[in-house]
C-alpha cells in the first residue's frame, strides 16, 4: 500500500471515529430510560459505525475505531464506564468479526448486529458481575438485556443498511 492509500485510509478511519464519537454523545441525550424501564439499555448508535467498518474495511480498522471510541468516551465518562464500554465493544467485535465472512450468504446484517448486541450485553454483564461480586445478576438481569439487545441490534442494523449499501466499492482485505 502506498503513502497516498495509507493517508486516504487513515483519513477515512478518522472520519468514522468522529462519527462514532458523535453518535455516542447523541445517544446519551436520548432519554431511553423514560420509555424502557431496563437500566443501562441503549440503542447502540455507535455500533452502526462498527458494523460498517467490519463489512467495508479491514477488521483491524474496525477494531482500532472501536477501541479509540471507547477510550475517548471513557476518559470523559470515567473508568467504570470505560470498562463496560470496552468489555461490551470487544465482545461484540469478536462475535461479529467471524460472522461478516458469511454476510449475505448465511448471515444478514440484522443477524450479525443482533449477535453483536447479545455479545455486547454478555461482555457488560461480565464486568458487572466482576465489579459487584454478584453472579446471580447474570441469571436475573441478562435475559432482559438480551431481549432489549435483540431490538437494539435490529434497529442498529436497519440504520446501518443505507451506509453499508452506499459504499459497496470498499473491500475488506
Amino acid at each position: 500500500m502506498n503513502a497516498r492509500e495509507n493517508t486516504r485510509r487513515l483519513a477515512f478511519d478518522a472520519v468514522l471515529l468522529a462519527l462514532a464519537l458523535v453518535l455516542s454523545i447523541v445517544e446519551r441525550w436520548i432519554p431511553l430510560g423514560a420509555v424502557i424501564a431496563i437500566p443501562g439499555v441503549k440503542l447502540g448508535l455507535a455500533n452502526i459505525v462498527t458494523l460498517f467498518a467490519l463489512l467495508r474495511l479491514k477488521p483491524s480498522d474496525a477494531l482500532i475505531i472501536l477501541v479509540l471510541r471507547c477510550l475517548i468516551v471513557g476518559t470523559i465518562t470515567g473508568p467504570v464506564s470505560l470498562m463496560f464500554s470496552l468489555a461490551g465493544g470487544l465482545a461484540a467485535f469478536l462475535m461479529m468479526w467471524p460472522l461478516v465472512v458469511w454476510h449475505g450468504s448465511l448471515f444478514s446484517l440484522v443477524g450479525i448486529s443482533v449477535a453483536g448486541a447479545a455479545a455486547h450485553n454478555i461482555g457488560q454483564m461480565s464486568v458487572a458481575v466482576f465489579l459487584l461480586s454478584e453472579p446471580l445478576l447474570i441469571w436475573t438481569y441478562l435475559p432482559l438485556l438480551l431481549l432489549a439487545g435483540t431490538v437494539s441490534g435490529t434497529l442498529t442494523a436497519i440504520a446501518a443498511m443505507p451506509l453499508v449499501g452506499r459504499f459497496p466499492q470498499l473491500r475488506r482485505t
